[in-house]
């Protein structure tokens, strides 16, 4: 699972023109849920990104978290985070898990923020959406749960 991370002072995003979701200072995530993702990557994704130090303390460090400040998270559903761009011109997409594997641990994901105590706000899953946000920082990272997946072996 990857979650692009933007820091932010508010975001939206729309469908068809209307507003389905929107947020206050906090993080705009947009979430890629890879074809062998699994529960254990949604709870652990959510729980780095919820902890993440990214936001700004007293003196101006990045020692605060998601949950330090009580901001909210608003959370894209975003396949072309598993984009393949080595061969030819036109993406591949194969890594990404099928929509309705991926729209249950996109929710999940979600469900396990809200969990933590953050307000978390949507998009719609499968949707043409129009996201605007105001980057703050600019503070943008890129966290994926497969480098921290345990092995098979235990190991």
């Amino acid at each position: 699972m990857r979650a692009l991370v933007q820091r932010v002072q508010r975001g939206q995003v729309e469908v068809e023109g209307q507003v389905v979701g929107s947020i206050g200072s906090g993080l705009v995530i947009f979430l890629g849920v890879a074809a062998d993702d699994t529960e254990w990557d949604a709870l652990w994704l959510a729980n780095k990104v919820g902890n993440l130090r990214i936001f700004d303390d007293g003196n101006g460090r990045m020692n605060l978290s998601l949950l330090d400040t009580e901001g909210e998270a608003l959370v894209i559903s975003q396949f072309t985070l598993y984009g393949q761009c080595r061969k030819g011109r036109r993406p591949s997409f194969d890594g990404a898990a099928q929509p309705a594997v991926a729209e249950a641990l996109y929710l999940r994901f979600a469900h396990h923020l809200e969990a933590l105590g953050i307000p978390v706000a949507t998009g719609q899953f499968q949707a043409f959406m129009s996201v605007s946000l105001v980057n703050s920082g600019p503070v943008t990272l890129l966290v994926e749960s497969e480098e921290a997946r345990p092995s098979p072996s235990g190991n």
